[in-house]
């Protein structure tokens, strides 16, 4: 993948065309929610031991956070692509309700202000 810029809607493609190439099907959507936990958990491992009081094991050495990232985007878009989820309009309507409910819940939280 040479573009380092690329769409929601491409991205949805790609992992539509390597599924089809090389993964034979997708797992099914049951299968896709433990591994995407799976991913998530691999992200809050690497997040608690960079970041919090956590130390790595010698075996755990080599764990890179944006690898772990993209997987867990690679199995959302899976569950998106499988159910029939546009992920850009999803996110689009998703900011619009964020920036409506939100519009001043943030400015106005003193835990913020510090």
């Amino acid at each position: 993948m040479k573009n380092k810029s690329i769409t929601i809607q491409k991205a949805q493609q790609t992992v539509d065309e390597w599924i089809n190439t090389h993964g034979v099907r997708y797992f099914s959507e049951l299968t896709n929610m433990a591994i995407l936990t799976e991913e998530v958990g691999e992200v809050a491992r690497i997040i608690s031991r960079t970041y919090g009081d956590q130390s790595f094991k010698k075996s755990e050495k080599d764990k890179n956070l944006s690898d772990e990232l993209a997987d867990v985007l690679f199995v959302v878009i899976c569950l998106a692509n499988q159910t029939g989820i546009d992920l850009t309009q999803a996110f689009e309507k998703n900011m619009k309700k964020k920036t409506v409910r939100d519009k001043n819940r943030h400015k106005s939280n003193k835990k913020l202000l510090k």
